[in-house]
C-alpha cells in the first residue's frame, strides 16, 4: 500500500489528508494531481452492486438510484457471478437469497431484487413464479398471454391486481442490512396498451391515470411504482451505511 497525497492549487496538502491505496492501483510512477484528484474522488464512495441479468429491470433500478452517493455497478461488471436459483416461497426469500448469495461470491456489498404481479382473483398468481409463468424465463409475451386467458372467463372485479417489490441489502459477507418492500395497485386490462416498461406493464392499468405501465412516462412509472417505493424506503439505508459523509 502506498499514501497519495491529495493536491490542490499545485501544492500538497497535510498528512491527514493523505489517502491510502494499493500499490497495483498506483503503479510504478508517481501520479499526477488529475490523477490523484481522481482516484480520490472514486475512493470516496462505495460500491453497491445491483445484482440482476435482466437489463431492462438494471436499467430502472439505476434510474431510480440516480443520486444515491455510491458506485452502481451491475452484474455485467461480474462476468463469473453465479445464477441465484429464485427457490423461495416470498418474494423476500428471493431477494435475501440472491442479495446475500452474490455478496459472498465477490465481496461487494450487494442490492437484490425480487418482483412480479399479484392477483387475488387468480388465487394470487403469478407471485413469485411473475418472470417464468408460461414455463420459459423471461418470456413476457407468453407470460401475458396466459394472464389474459386465466382471466377471461371471471368477472370484471376479479381483474384488480398489485405489483410487489422486495430489496433487501447485504453487506460484503453476505449478511442482510435491510429488507424494504413497495406496492404498486391497479387493475389488469383486456389487450396490451403501450409499448414500455417490461413483464406485464402494458396489461397493467393504473386507474387514476387511465393508463397502463406500457402507456407511462418512464418518470412517471418511476414516482408511481412498486420498485420505485421499495427503493425509496431503502435509499436512506445506503446512505447512511455506505454513503460516506452523505
Amino acid at each position: 500500500m502506498r499514501l497519495l497525497p491529495i493536491w490542490r492549487n499545485g501544492r500538497t496538502q497535510p498528512r491527514e489528508s493523505f489517502i491510502l491505496a494499493p500499490a497495483e492501483v498506483c503503479g510504478i510512477g508517481r501520479l499526477d494531481a488529475n490523477q490523484t484528484l481522481r482516484f480520490r474522488e472514486i475512493g470516496m464512495h462505495t460500491v453497491l452492486v445491483v445484482g440482476t441479468r435482466n437489463s431492462k429491470k438494471r436499467e430502472e433500478i439505476l434510474e431510480i438510484l440516480t443520486g444515491v452517493p455510491v458506485e452502481l455497478r451491475d452484474l455485467t461488471s461480474f462476468p463469473a457471478a453465479p445464477e441465484v436459483e429464485e427457490t423461495g416461497r416470498t418474494f423476500a426469500d428471493n431477494a435475501r437469497k440472491k442479495a446475500s448469495e452474490l455478496a459472498l461470491a465477490f465481496g461487494q456489498w450487494v442490492l437484490g431484487e425480487d418482483s412480479g404481479l399479484v392477483v387475488p382473483g387468480l388465487q394470487g398468481r403469478p407471485g413469485v413464479y411473475s418472470a417464468r409463468y408460461a414455463g420459459k424465463q423471461g418470456d413476457d409475451a407468453a407470460n401475458n398471454a396466459r394472464l389474459l386467458a386465466e382471466l377471461a372467463p371471471l368477472p370484471e372485479d376479479h381483474r384488480a391486481a398489485y405489483y410487489v417489490c422486495t430489496a433487501a441489502l447485504s453487506d460484503s459477507q453476505g449478511e442482510i442490512q435491510a429488507v424494504t418492500e413497495g406496492r404498486c395497485h391497479g387493475v389488469i386490462v383486456r389487450q396490451a396498451r403501450g409499448t414500455g416498461g417490461f413483464g406485464y406493464d402494458p396489461l397493467f392499468l393504473i386507474p387514476e391515470y387511465h393508463m397502463t405501465f406500457g402507456e407511462l412516462s418512464s418518470r412517471v412509472k418511476h414516482a408511481l411504482s412498486h420498485r420505485a417505493r421499495a427503493l425509496a424506503q431503502l435509499r436512506p439505508t445506503i446512505r447512511r451505511l455506505l454513503g460516506q459523509g452523505a
